[in-house]
């Protein structure tokens, strides 16, 4: 009797341990399936949590571009960075601010670092390459000179160095081969220098060491507001439009984007913004 009393206990027992061994392989199963899901979410795209929905909106831009975005105070702002961060705050999203290289855009957006460039970005020319927004802002490109410097229109440039941002929208005016007027006036130029950025092409224009600046008209006002030595000629090398281009094939958040865009304009958030940074809103062209 003892033997096989003591032969039930053990029997039930042994079914104990493997229920239980059972339930914690599955839990085991379970948390591995988990925890793999939830680092491919991760890996497949940094700015979405786990179930999918958007965190993060990161934007990519030229910091030294007002006053679309630029530094100020330790602080990165603009035009386009406030529209950026209203549209966010409308979507519960978190507005990441990334400066970049410009003439690296394209490896940053194709790469995922960023989600859109945002930032007084020519839409004319590059219209195949990405998946934009609809224009929101009509803008020109000038040449900005030394107030003082004798160059009282584009003739003038002949034989002189002009500065223009590498792959901007500007150069590829100036290099326009199908454009025999603008292209038979760059031939003109002494040299066409690129650099990188604005900032330091305006401080060699001050130095003396360029003779003009081509650039958007935009950037050229907001510089001369705070230099009287800088003046813009009347001479248009283009007129283009700016658009908010996105990875080609990523229509659905540009298709958000764009649509909380039409809902500031519709309520005048975007005149108010446009007002804190001086832009001329007869050049604002959202939903026109």
């Amino acid at each position: 009797m003892k033997k096989n009393v003591a032969f039930m206990v053990a029997a039930v027992l042994a079914a104990g341990c493997l229920a239980t061994g059972c339930g914690n392989k599955a839990a085991e199963t379970k948390a591995e399936t988990t925890a793999e899901t939830g680092a491919e979410s991760k890996a497949d795209g940094e700015t979405t949590a786990v179930d999918g929905e958007r965190t993060t909106f990161t934007v990519g831009f030229d910091a030294s571009f007002p006053p679309y975005g630029y530094q100020e105070n330790g602080e990165y702002v603009g035009f386009d960075l406030d529209l950026a961060q209203e549209v966010c705050d409308r979507n519960g999203w978190e507005l990441v601010k990334t400066p970049i290289d410009w003439d690296a855009k394209d490896a940053e957006l194709n790469s995922g670092a960023i989600d859109c460039i945002w930032n007084g970005f020519t839409m004319n020319g590059r219209e195949d390459k990405y998946t934009w927004t609809e224009p929101y802002v009509d803008n020109t490109q000038v040449f900005a000179v030394k107030k003082d410097g004798g160059i009282t229109s584009a003739a003038d440039l002949a034989g002189k160095i002009v500065l223009v941002q590498a792959d901007s929208s500007a150069l590829a005016a100036l290099k326009d081969e199908e454009n025999a007027e603008i292209k038979a006036l760059a031939d003109s130029f002494g040299e066409l220098i690129e650099v990188q950025e604005y900032e330091s092409a305006l401080m060699e224009l001050e130095a003396g060491s360029a003779d003009a600046v081509a650039m958007d008209e935009g950037v050229a006002k907001a510089k001369q507001s705070k230099n009287e030595n800088i003046t813009i000629l009347d001479d248009v090398i283009s007129t283009e439009q700016y658009g908010i281009g996105f990875k080609l094939g990523n229509e659905e958040l540009r298709d958000q984007v764009w649509a909380t865009l039409l809902e500031m304009e519709a309520d005048g958030t975007v005149d108010k913004i446009a007002d804190k940074y001086d832009i001329n809103k007869d050049n604002i062209c959202i939903g026109k």
